[in-house]
């Protein structure tokens, strides 16, 4: 098992500053470090380097993508905008007015989808097996006409587009594990059945009434949008359950030429911006999971990219553990947490729980139809 492995030290020099408490009227506002700062990800790296597992990986070079791969996906405007922006002292906004970013942050967007391609053309290549690619800024968010949710362009449809472009890339199972609902890549393959996206994340969080179960696609792409809106409180037993009871039917009903992870860690027990409950156990199950699917559907081509995930304290651990997964070693790294939050009561699957996931498993009949099972 070979396994790829992208960082780039400008991806920490991504600067998004500051960021105030909302305030009532002209009243006094807080000023506290954004959620997006870059410590989760360094330290995430920082871990796989110290630890040792970075000699069991196969660290792939990463240049950036051009102005005319971001125009695969976003408008003309978006993008220049965000270049525009980026020249300015202090920067700009991705689009929503919450996600800031600092002087030169367009170069960096640029090398951040760069990074995501070079894991997919990696894999497809055959260069590597499977890989995680640690990126940022993040891209789920992205819509073709904005950014959002501090992501300035859509890294995973970029690199898919460019993918068919230039690879011959065909369908493409993205899988969104991130707590918040991944509208942006949603919205850029709504009416592409080559594209089946899959979001589980927790019901109702981000983006504000988006990725409801009603969400299925548009002309030729109708239900190849499936949503997994999960009840705040949700662990282990449930997003476990979702991938047995969802993701696995689907994607062998959908049979695609490799599967693409939008891996955020904001599902984690520890998150500030999220109320789950995952821990370490349930990211190993979902990646152990996905890697016999892959085998079993795509010669074992697995692409999973950074997303989200906002607690330096718990982040590098959820990555160490997936990308072990990943390569099939040990590194030795231990997380002493790991067994008291497992054995949490509300780890195990709950009967609210189970009723969402059943109604989102009924609604893969156009997949199936698709494939004539």
């Amino acid at each position: 098992m070979v396994t790829g492995y992208v960082w780039h030290e400008l991806y920490g020099w991504h600067e998004t500053g500051l960021q105030n408490a909302p305030g009532a009227g002209s009243g006094p506002t807080m000023p506290l470090q954004h959620f997006d700062s870059a410590e989760s990800k360094v330290r995430m790296h920082s871990l796989i380097e110290g630890s040792g597992l970075i000699d069991h990986l196969v660290r792939l070079p990463v240049t950036p993508l051009t102005e005319a791969d971001i125009l695969r996906v976003h408008a003309p405007e978006h993008v220049s905008r965000i270049k525009a922006e980026s020249l300015l002292p202090k920067g700009g906004d991705a689009g929503d007015g919450i996600s800031p970013f600092g002087y030169g942050g367009y170069e960096i967007a640029l090398l951040a989808a760069g990074g995501a391609w070079a894991m997919l053309d990696a894999v497809l290549s055959g260069k590597v097996d499977n890989g995680y690619a640690l990126v940022r800024p993040a891209g789920h968010h992205a819509r073709p006409s904005t950014g959002m949710g501090y992501c300035l362009f859509n890294n995973a449809g970029v690199a898919i587009r460019k993918g068919r472009a230039e690879r011959g890339l065909g369908r493409v199972a993205y899988i969104d594990w991130d707590v918040h609902h991944g509208n942006g890549t949603q919205e850029t393959f709504y009416s592409d059945p080559d594209t089946l996206t899959l979001s589980i994340h927790q019901d109702g969080l981000f983006p504000w009434k988006s990725g409801a179960m009603e969400e299925r696609g548009e002309g030729a792409g109708f239900g190849y949008a499936v949503n997994v809106p999960l009840p705040a409180g949700s662990g282990n037993g449930a997003y476990l359950e979702a991938f047995d009871k969802v993701v696995a039917p689907a994607l062998r009903a959908f049979k695609p030429d490799v599967i693409w992870v939008a891996s955020g860690f904001d599902a984690s027990i520890n998150d500030p911006l999220g109320r789950m409950i995952v821990t370490l156990t349930g990211y190993r199950g979902m990646t152990q999971r996905l890697m016999a699917l892959a085998d079993e559907l795509c010669g074992g081509r697995l692409v999973i990219v950074h997303e989200g995930g906002y607690s330096p304290f718990l982040v590098p651990y959820c990555g160490v553990t997936v990308i072990e997964t990943l390569a099939g070693v040990d590194s030795g790294v231990e997380f002493q947490w790991e067994e008291v939050w497992s054995e949490l009561p509300d780890q195990p699957l709950k009967p609210h729980q189970a009723d969402v996931i059943e109604r989102a498993a009924a609604l893969l009949d156009v997949i199936r139809a698709g494939a004539g099972v």
